[in-house]
């Protein structure tokens, strides 16, 4: 709610704010990003400890915001109300305003590095606020708002994958080792570039061992990096996952095998500062999902950018081969047409006992 003054002072009197949303997470589709309702929205990053603000040092830099007056009513044109607007509308009566915003494309998605277990106050990284709150004057973001004259709530902007899936990328190394006329190949390649959270990784890896050393070990890893843009250039490289097996290839022979790698947030809960997509308030999240950044795109505004890199190394007497493979981890994207395709499978529960098997098959399944 807002209040403002014209030539005489106006005097409200209000007992209860309250800010209603329909969801809080809010996806970013690379063309465009959902509308929802709003009163007023700030993208931020912060990129330091909360409780130095109290001595003058702000580690916060606001990156986008957005303000609108909603009571007294204005005469500028409105959308038609959602369907969640007009069920919150019953329930409000008439002191409910409805109101509605739309994200730009060009704003980061939400992005939380992961705080140690010594730190305080909310972490480092890009958040999203929508707030409601009384004012005297319309439009002015420096005047000072009592808290119980406010109403905050924490959103997120969420990065789901492309309809259109890029193929996997390939790798071909080899070594040549001082005491061996031949060289050691290694081929590893991944199906698809892009790959959902929670979803096992195959990385098919392929030895010509030319040689006459022996290949002990193969070892996969994934490092996750993330670099800060927004006000320097750091950037920091974190292993989320190091897996070794004991397949071992003889000297003048060939090996395939294709390993199933799982990254996960489970098993990095002690790595400070690894980035990890916005959490919300008593929910759990995942490791941050791969920046997009399309045709045009400035990255500075971005704030915080993270890839992913595969790397197989084999581990010979003398010396190892490295090979690195560039992949993505993202969101599912839940399109209208796998929606209705869930639909109709609900609807037939009653013929197929597994539900768990009938949803894990509908969403592997492709969808246009």
């Amino acid at each position: 709610l807002w209040s403002s003054t014209g030539g005489s002072n106006v005097n409200i009197s209000i007992s209860k704010l309250a800010l209603y949303l329909g969801k809080r997470d809010f996806v970013d589709h690379v063309e465009s990003v959902e509308a929802i309702v709003w009163v007023s929205v700030t993208c931020a990053f912060r990129y330091g400890r909360e409780d130095l603000d109290v001595i003058g040092l702000s580690f916060r830099k606001d990156i986008w915001m957005q303000y609108m007056q909603i009571y007294p009513t204005t005469c500028e044109p409105k959308p038609a109300n959602t369907v969640m607007q007009n069920a919150i509308l019953k329930k409000s009566g008439e002191q409910g305003y409805p109101f509605t915003f739309c994200l730009p494309t060009n704003l980061p998605c939400s992005v939380t590095l992961q705080p140690g277990p010594e730190d305080s106050g909310k972490p480092c990284g890009v958040d999203f606020e929508v707030k409601g709150y009384i004012a005297y004057e319309a439009d002015n973001p420096d005047e000072i708002i009592e808290k119980r004259n406010t109403a905050r709530l924490i959103i997120r902007k969420i990065q789901y994958a492309p309809n259109l899936l890029a193929a996997g990328p390939k790798v071909d190394v080899s070594r040549h080792f001082i005491t061996s006329n031949r060289p050691v190949y290694l081929e590893a390649s991944l199906e698809q570039e892009l790959y959902y959270h929670g979803d096992p990784i195959p990385v098919n890896v392929k030895v010509n061992n030319e040689s006459n050393k022996v290949v002990k070990k193969i070892k996969i890893s994934i490092y996750q990096t993330t670099d800060v843009v927004l006000y320097s250039a750091d950037k920091y490289t974190k292993c989320v996952l190091s897996e070794e097996f004991g397949d071992q290839v003889n000297a003048m022979d060939t090996f395939e095998k294709e390993y199933r790698v799982t990254p996960l947030l489970a098993n990095n809960r002690e790595k400070r500062g690894l980035a990890l997509d916005g959490k919300l308030k008593d929910e759990d999240t995942n490791l941050a999902s791969s920046t997009i950044i399309r045709a045009g795109m400035d990255k500075d505004i971005l704030g915080i950018l993270v890839s992913y890199k595969i790397r197989v190394t084999l581990t010979m007497s003398g010396g190892s081969l490295l090979g690195s493979l560039t992949s993505r981890l993202i969101h599912l994207h839940f399109s209208e047409h796998l929606l209705d395709q869930l639909s109709t499978y609900i609807q037939g529960i009653n013929q197929f006992p597994d539900v768990l098997s009938i949803v894990m098959q509908l969403l592997r399944s492709p969808w246009s």
